[in-house]
């Protein structure tokens, strides 16, 4: 899954982070496992999460001792089509390519 395309508009960093919370259907993530899916310094990690947190498209709690970061529903798109196949799978079957 992805983020919705009207928050596709914001900082790279912040896009990424948005995916790789989505790819994790609610479960979330902590910083160290955003840090490794995304490719950036921590310092524009730590901004990029201050930012998306400030604009309510995250939340942040304490899971067994440890800060979980999860992505607001309302963010993630919709992910795979109903017969299992992505967007650039449909494109190629839809034109033989």
């Amino acid at each position: 899954m992805r983020a919705k395309p009207e928050y596709r508009d914001r900082d790279e960093t912040e896009v990424a982070v948005l995916d790789a919370l989505a790819e994790r259907n609610g479960d979330g993530m902590t910083v160290l496992a955003i840090r490794t899916a995304v490719d950036a310094d921590i310092d524009t990690l730590e901004e990029a999460l201050g930012n998306l947190k400030s604009d309510e498209l995250i939340q942040v709690h304490t899971d067994g001792g440890r800060t979980v970061i999860t992505v607001e529903e309302y963010v993630v798109g919709p992910g795979e089509s109903e017969s299992g196949d992505d967007l650039f799978d449909q494109l190629r079957d839809r034109f033989s390519l």
